[in-house]
């Protein structure tokens, strides 16, 4: 695999929690592969805003809110992603606040199309089996297609990451079943992007 560049985003507000072991599992197995890989963490990203949520300050957005913070550094290292694998806990069977905030800035990425055609994969961490994290998964397939994105789900039988995603139950550490799922996601994820790399702007 020539190198390409898989980018987890952690929708949550611990950065070494369940759903940052998730996503470092993921990013291991991507980099097993020969990708090169990255974390970003939303809560990190969104420090030293005025305003955490998108207020529409600008009818055409020129992110002029992340000008000098460490969300314009999270931004660049977006538009240059090949594949991105979103992880978020469940809250109230939904992603995180911390993602969604960060999502809604990311309007001048798609304005300039940075994340179309990106394949993209989801994971979220619930504290019951069944604890919505279906519902969250599917909440991030639908950031994902505001802007375009490839989203990526299950594959053959025998590479069965989940039909939306990889789903684990916390301590995710502990979840072997959600673990194995992450990996074959991030696999997949991984092997989408090297396939498509030539259909994204660059």
């Amino acid at each position: 695999m020539s190198k390409i560049l898989i980018i987890g985003l952690n929708g949550s507000p611990n950065k070494n929690g369940n759903t940052a072991f998730m996503l470092r599992t993921a990013l291991q197995a991507c980099s097993d592969m020969g990708a090169e890989t990255e974390l970003i963490h939303c809560r990190e990203a969104l420090t030293g805003l005025k305003n955490k949520f998108c207020i529409n300050c600008e009818t055409t957005c020129t992110a002029k809110c992340a000008r000098g913070k460490p969300l314009e550094k999270a931004f660049e290292l977006l538009s240059k992603a090949d594949g991105l694998i979103i992880g978020s806990p469940v809250y109230f069977g939904t992603v995180s606040g911390h993602l969604k905030a960060f999502w809604d800035k990311t309007r001048l990425l798609r304005s300039n199309k940075r994340l179309l055609n990106v394949p993209g994969g989801a994971l979220a961490v619930g504290a019951a089996r069944f604890g919505g994290q279906e519902t969250t998964i599917r909440a991030i397939h639908d950031l994902m297609l505001a802007q375009g994105m490839l989203v990526v789900g299950d594959g053959y039988w025998e590479n069965d990451c989940g039909h939306q995603g990889a789903a684990a139950q916390r301590p995710a550490d502990q979840d072997e079943n959600g673990l194995e799922r992450t990996v074959i996601l991030a696999r997949r994820v991984a092997q989408v992007a090297q396939a498509t790399r030539d259909l994204r702007l660059r």
